[in-house]
């Protein structure tokens, strides 16, 4: 009984996550249950199962709010598809004490992408033209290889992706990515059930993170108007790069004052991000400070200010548009 509060816990305090940055769902949460001790792959499939119905929720409430572009959803849900039930099929096949290194590797690159991304300002000019099929072909089928292969990855691989290219407004870039991790949540526990059959699953596991999930639903949804996401994303990447640095080094066997100094560099890293977080959500409240007093000012200032806005406000922007069921 006490296992499944803490993996209630685990699914809660991954939602809380998710919900204010529209990612790492699946990053948190199987980071979470690898240090409590569950196999990777069998990590994996729990996460995804759950996520099933998180992003089920997650996609009904982004289409009712107006946030999808169902082009983007269909061109790049099946490529997602396709590579999630690759990855699952790959990570079933392979033992326990490989995969443990392997995930635990994508983890930490993971955890350091969001690091480096909520650490610098991101650009918020919008670019002309539409989103290609041949850039969101290619792209879901890494992002859901790298999503299931790593028990998550689907958000920080497709999002940053898709707004740095600057054709999507930052709401239904979210929404997007959100409605088509359902049928990339689906296609790997298929591969899953396939590569470990049904006892790979473990359910008990599932329903508390789904619970869980439920519950910080509405929690997400009023953290995201308390704590910014600029510095939220560095906090967590940085968790995210601790804890999977644990399984790297052992699996390195480094020894003596290698791993301490190994450490200590990590974090050096991590409060670096963090200061450079909170220098760039400075100058994002600036921004927007000043095209709040040039609205007051002139009737056209709005979108001119917004156009002109330094990067930056993207995070901003983010922590505002996630909805509450946001995965």
């Amino acid at each position: 009984m006490r296992k499944l509060l803490v993996l209630a816990l685990v699914g809660l305090a991954a939602q809380l996550v998710d919900g204010s940055l529209g990612m790492a769902y699946g990053l948190t949460s199987s980071t979470l249950l690898l240090v409590a001790g569950v196999a990777p792959a069998a990590a994996s499939a729990s996460v995804h199962l759950a996520e099933i119905g998180t992003t089920l929720a997650a996609g009904v409430a982004h289409w009712r709010f107006g946030n999808v572009d169902w082009r983007v959803v269909s061109r790049i849900a099946l490529p997602g598809a396709i590579g999630a039930f690759a990855g699952a099929t790959l990570l079933s096949s392979i033992s326990t004490e490989a995969a443990a290194p392997w995930m635990a590797g994508i983890l930490f690159t993971l955890g350091a992408y969001l690091l480096i991304r909520f650490a610098r300002p991101l650009r918020t000019d919008r670019a002309g033209g539409r989103l290609r099929g041949r850039f969101l072909g290619p792209l879901g089928l890494v992002a859901g290889f790298v999503d299931a292969t790593g028990g998550g990855g689907w958000g920080p691989v497709a999002t940053p992706a898709l707004l740095v290219s600057g054709r999507l407004e930052p709401r239904k870039v979210i929404g997007s990515v959100d409605t088509s991790e359902f049928v990339v949540a689906a296609a790997a526990s298929v591969g899953f059930l396939i590569g470990l059959g049904s006892e790979g699953f473990l359910l008990p596991t599932v329903a508390a993170l789904l619970i869980g999930g439920l519950i910080a639903a509405p929690l997400a949804a009023w953290l995201v108007r308390i704590v910014p996401a600029q510095l939220l994303g560095a906090a967590i990447g940085g968790v995210i790069v601790l804890t999977n640095a644990r399984t790297l080094i052992r699996a390195a066997e480094l020894d003596g004052p290698f791993r301490p100094a190994v450490y200590a560099l990590l974090a050096a890293g991590w409060l670096a991000a963090l200061v450079l977080a909170v220098r760039a959500l400075r100058r994002t409240r600036q921004a927007r400070a000043t095209a709040a007093e040039a609205a007051s000012t002139s009737p056209a200032a709005p979108d001119v200010a917004r156009a002109g806005a330094p990067a930056g406000a993207v995070s901003a922007e983010l922590a505002e548009t996630v909805t509450p069921t946001s995965r």
